[in-house]
């Protein structure tokens, strides 16, 4: 369904779990930036009011899931650390088409977050199907339906909005391009790292 081109080595839920504390301060800052992105994209594109409904829920989300995060957190005795640097992320951006139309930007801001939703979703799978802890594995399963509903919400927006981009082409740009791009992943204790 994802359309991803590389899975993640199931072993890497084993590096997540040598240190579960650093897997979830990333994971809660991944949350916090989903929901800034939504409401981002309702500030830039406030014209569309089923978009800003469903964004406006989305963001809400994500930010219940930041604060599930940090109570997980705070539950087992752990610190919330400081925002990390997401370098997939960046790489994310730079791909991110910036010198076109408004709608080609649009389009391409919601196929940026439809892609960090896929890889989530996946990571969080592999989290659900391969760590020791039940209770973890139990609430990374329930955010893996969460990140997919909000993939094909984003995916279902580039295609009712566009004017000038072929998205069914670009977003096979995007999964190529992910699918590269994550081969340099896969070896920290981090969502997308």
């Amino acid at each position: 369904m994802l359309g991803l081109k590389l899975l993640t080595d199931p072993r890497w839920a084993n590096i997540a779990e040598t240190n579960l504390e650093e897997i979830l301060t990333d994971h809660a800052w991944c949350e916090q930036k989903a929901a800034s992105n939504a409401i981002t994209l309702i500030t830039q594109n406030s014209e569309h009011q089923d978009l800003v409904d469903e964004l406006t829920a989305i963001a809400l989300e994500e930010l219940q899931h930041f604060q599930m995060v940090i109570n997980i957190i705070k539950e087992r005795g752990y610190t919330l650390g400081r925002e990390r640097k997401d370098d997939y992320v960046g790489q994310l951006v730079k791909f991110s088409k910036k010198d076109g139309s408004r709608n080609q930007a649009f389009i391409d801001r919601l196929l940026f977050a439809a892609m960090i939703e896929a890889r989530s979703c996946e990571r969080f799978r592999v989290l659900s199907q391969n760590i020791q802890d039940k209770e973890l594995a139990k609430f990374y399963h329930e955010l893996m339906v969460s990140e997919a509903t909000h993939y094909t919400t984003f995916l279902n927006f580039a295609r009712k909005y566009t004017i000038d981009v072929d998205v069914d082409k670009r977003w096979k740009e995007w999964l190529e391009f992910e699918g590269n791009l994550i081969k340099s992943y896969g070896n920290r204790e981090a969502i997308h790292g």
